[in-house]
């Protein structure tokens, strides 16, 4: 009898070892860890004064650019120890250069530490709000600013739930409501990391308004990058482990519908859109192992992808952009206004690309 339990025993620890072996295999199937990708250049060049990373831009019609630098994230690199900056671009001048923006109001300054943004313009009175994740001390929080003047940004309001946990990014939608991703299942990244391993699509988009917070979609392996078209009807969600992103329907009540997942191949970060013509522009991760297990010798790479005619039954998904980390490391943003394109990372530069 005692001889059998040590077989069955033995038996089912090999079992969960062959299984555990097998998921390891699928994360690094999912990081894309064995895979290298042909250069493929714009004409570009650096941005003065980001040195270390633009994680999300985006961009207002009228050609201004705002940027979020200098994230802290765990697992990921970070060259510098000062707290996360917002800064902003004309690109509408002869010689678009960043500038600092001051922030005044009630906020800590010495732990900001920015992650996705989003813009919303009030139609009553043309007034900018800026929607920024924030992480002081890895916590999840969103700061609501008001832009004012050219220079400035005038904090207005933190916000904090149990259901914006682990908040990567954000679309704003009103005043105070927004829809935000959160790339974790839970806030304990141990947690997260048997999440991924035993692939369990657990993460999900949260509606916030001051009235109502429910999470509004769910399924993800890991929820990104989200964004909206520019007819505000549809919103779109990286999920990064599934290289996919998801589109959804906004409905009556702020309800999401789901409507289709289009492959892109890749691990993209955040989601652009070009107003003019709806089509998507990602921020993308070649190579995940090599942004987690940052050898500069070896750098992480960057691609950008676009899509056209993403409702359409075939949309067009296309390289625009492809680096080995020897000019920019880790793209997590490609922002497209009037043929022309920047690229934002996790913790290196920013490039300005002419798309002609």
């Amino acid at each position: 009898m005692a001889a059998m339990k040590k077989v069955v025993v033995a038996a089912v620890v090999a079992a969960f070892a062959a299984f555990i072996g097998h998921r390891f295999l699928k994360l690094k199937e999912m990081s894309l860890a064995s895979r290298e990708v042909p250069v493929k250049h714009l004409n570009c060049h650096y941005l003065n004064n980001i040195e270390y990373g633009a994680e999300d831009i985006t961009i207002l019609r009228d050609g201004l650019a705002f940027l979020s630098t200098g994230l802290k994230y765990p697992g990921v690199p970070s060259l510098s120890d000062e707290p996360g900056k917002m800064y902003i671009l004309d690109l509408l001048h002869p010689k678009p250069t960043p500038v600092e923006l001051q922030i005044k109001g009630g906020l800590d300054l010495r732990s900001f530490n920015p992650h996705g943004i989003s813009v919303y313009i009030d139609e009553a009175d043309d007034s900018v709000y800026l929607f920024v994740v924030n992480h002081p001390q890895h916590k999840s929080q969103v700061e609501i600013f008001h832009f004012v003047q050219e220079n400035t940004l005038v904090h207005l309001k933190t916000i904090t739930h149990p259901l914006l946990h682990s908040v990567n990014d954000i679309v704003a939608v009103g005043v105070e409501s927004f829809y935000a991703t959160n790339d974790h299942s839970f806030p304990s990244d141990a947690l997260q990391f048997l999440t991924l391993i035993l692939g369990l699509p657990w993460c999900d988009v949260v509606y916030y308004s001051p009235k109502e917070v429910r999470v509004a979609a769910d399924g993800f392996l890991s929820s990104n990058g989200i964004n909206m078209s520019p007819d505000k009807r549809y919103i779109y969600v990286s999920d990064i482990m599934d290289h996919e992103i998801d589109v959804f329907e906004r409905q009556e009540g702020e309800q999401l519908v789901y409507l289709k997942s289009v492959a892109v191949g890749s691990l993209c970060d955040n989601i652009e859109v070009d107003y003019k013509t709806g089509d998507i522009w990602l921020g993308c991760h070649p190579n995940g192992m090599k942004l987690l297990n940052y050898d500069p010798q070896d750098p992480p790479g960057s691609e950008v992808i676009q899509i056209k005619n993403i409702h359409s039954e075939q949309p067009v998904v296309s390289q625009e952009y492809v680096d080995n980390g020897h000019v920019i490391m880790a793209s997590s943003v490609a922002a497209p206004y009037e043929r022309k394109l920047l690229i934002g990372t996790v913790f290196h530069k920013v490039l300005y690309c002419n798309l002609k």
